[in-house]
């Protein structure tokens, strides 16, 4: 399931990508199919110990183009193990509400990707967030947990005041945020309720088949719930003097 849409970031072949805060690696595998020069960067070394099996299990099958390439890096968000202007593009999603000190992750983002490059952020959702609050201490309150909820303004603010200049946005996963709130409602820990399990089992079926009927639903719910705000951004290039 991805949360950045490909058509409003364009990712070529040879483009050099970091995905921060990679997790299971759903966007950096997207992106190695796609050609491009991949990097999976995250704080866990059992989820990049599987993203780099992942990796190696596609190019053995043959499903990234010759001369990609990927790699799973460790490294934390608040200090980047790259140079300035490393990357032609920047995905970060569903990260920085995990940090304390994101205003700090944000200017690395804008450190690493190079004049002109794009950046794609993703956090959840003022509204259906709040929800989730609401219901459920246990859905924010563990460790490596939520630690704040983003306005849509108050996000693009801050990223703005990295250096980065907002471009485009939407909200997605419309479907989601009611099996989240049905989550909290009857204990976020309990995958056994019939009721999560029967919403699973629709989310699962709908993202293999992806029939019609649930892609116009969602497309008629993502701008009213939609679970996920994503946040498309450039480094402006540098000006030449006149």
């Amino acid at each position: 399931m991805l949360t950045v849409d490909f058509a409003r970031f364009p990712v070529d072949p040879g483009h050099r990508v970091l995905d921060l805060g990679c997790g299971g690696g759903r966007h950096a595998f997207a992106l190695y199919r796609r050609g491009a020069d991949v990097v999976a960067l995250d704080l866990d070394e059992a989820e990049l110990k599987d993203v780099a099996g992942m990796f190696a299990a596609m190019q053995e099958a043959g499903e990234a183009p010759a001369g990609s390439r990927a790699h799973a890096v460790r490294g934390s968000a608040y200090a980047l193990p790259f140079a300035d202007g490393s990357f032609d593009r920047v995905i970060a999603a569903e990260v920085l509400e995990h940090l304390p000190q994101d205003e700090r992750a944000m200017a690395e983002l804008f450190r690493v990707v190079a004049p002109g490059g794009l950046v794609a952020v993703t956090v959840p959702r003022w509204g259906p967030e709040l929800v989730c609050w609401a219901l459920s201490s246990a859905y924010h309150e563990v460790e490596g947990g939520h630690v704040r909820i983003y306005r849509g303004d108050e996000l693009r603010r801050r990223l703005t005041r990295a250096g980065l200049t907002p471009v485009d946005r939407h909200h997605t996963h419309g479907l989601h945020a009611p099996y989240w709130w049905l989550k909290c409602a009857v204990g976020v820990d309990d995958a056994s309720h019939p009721l999560v399990r029967a919403y699973h089992r629709l989310l699962v079926w709908d993202m293999v088949r992806r029939p019609w009927l649930t892609r116009v639903l969602e497309r008629a719910l993502d701008p009213v719930v939609g679970k996920s705000l994503v946040v498309y951004l450039r480094k402006e290039p540098v000006r030449a003097p006149a």
